[in-house]
């Protein structure tokens, strides 16, 4: 007689529900962790023995003991909320909780001197991965989720699919990146040629597309723009292929270039996607076309670049340089 089956854990059930929401891998990853940590807190009680005062007490640990941000401790709440609300259907409420202070912080930007001096201290995927930043203003896992297919060399156009928030959108591709990307793909798609004469040459793809297109996988248009040194073997299905790039590599690259330029900016990758919305607002774009080329909801969120109005020959200028 066959075992019987035991059924799935509580964080196996979480993780399953967010999967079958279409939640980002990265989202599924971080409410799995917060669920861990709350477990751990409240010595591994079962969720559905605590309720908002369980709840309230690990937010105000949060804020008070752990000193975390405000944007952490309303990623917890989300996780929590999304545990109770969606996976055990249990109604919270969430009063007398200390939040975390809320501070609204100007981005870092930098200039296009620094700009020029960091990207030149960069070679190779790193300095085409940070010319899609500045010169797309794309985030960092946008542009090492790119496929083959989501440039559009002829229109100078890059779509960036499944985005923050699940949506798609199109933004410009610099001309000055068209010949290295060019040279770029013909190496990569030699590797990819490779690596199907190898049998490998299998690319991971979101939902269930690789059952419907069951040969999609090999295609070159679907691998990806950026992929890793080494192979890897997925340990359940045994399907062989590549990653894209772990963006702890363009992250060290980044902050070598950074120091090596002398910029004393606390600058990172992101630092560059606010360098493409700021130097396009010095230069006169509108800020609804900034808004669609970010991807932003809401326009009040590209507002926040609006701090470069105050300088440049337009903007306000000292009482002390009148005198």
């Amino acid at each position: 007689m066959p075992p019987i089956a035991q059924p799935p854990g509580l964080i196996q059930r979480c993780r399953d529900l967010l999967q079958t929401r279409h939640y980002a891998r990265r989202t599924v990853k971080t409410y799995e962790q917060w669920l861990r940590r709350f477990l751990r807190f409240h010595r591994m009680r079962h969720p559905r023995d605590m309720g908002s005062a369980e709840v309230n007490a690990y937010l105000t640990h949060l804020a008070v003991q752990e000193q975390v941000s405000a944007s952490t401790q309303n990623q917890a709440l989300a996780a929590l909320l999304f545990l109770y609300g969606d996976l055990l259907e249990q109604e919270l409420e969430i009063e007398g909780v200390v939040r975390a202070r809320t501070r609204q912080r100007v981005p870092v930007v930098l200039s296009e001197a620094e700009v020029r001096a960091v990207r030149e201290r960069l070679d190779g995927e790193a300095a085409l991965v940070v010319g899609l930043l500045y010169g797309s203003g794309l985030r960092l896992m946008e542009a090492l989720r790119l496929r083959v297919k989501d440039l559009d060399l002829q229109r100078m156009e890059i779509t960036v699919r499944d985005g923050k928030g699940g949506k798609d959108r199109l933004t410009v591709l610099p001309q000055s990146l068209v010949l290295p990307l060019q040279g770029h793909l013909l190496r990569v798609r030699s590797l990819h040629q490779s690596d199907l004469a190898a049998g490998w040459g299998q690319v991971l793809m979101p939902y269930a597309l690789v059952r419907k297109y069951p040969n999609a996988n090999r295609e070159w248009a679907c691998q990806w723009v950026f992929p890793q040194q080494n192979r890897w073997r997925d340990k359940e299905s045994g399907a062989q292929g590549r990653h894209h790039l772990d963006p702890s590599l363009i992250q060290k690259a980044v902050k070598r270039a950074v120091t090596e330029a002398g910029v004393t900016k606390q600058a990172s990758c992101h630092t560059f996607r606010h360098s493409f919305a700021t130097h396009l607002l010095e230069r006169g774009q509108d800020i609804r076309t900034i808004q669609e080329l970010l991807g932003h909801k809401d326009v009040s969120t590209t507002m926040i670049y609006t701090h470069v109005l105050n300088r440049g020959p337009l903007g306000v200028r000292s009482p002390a340089d009148l005198v």
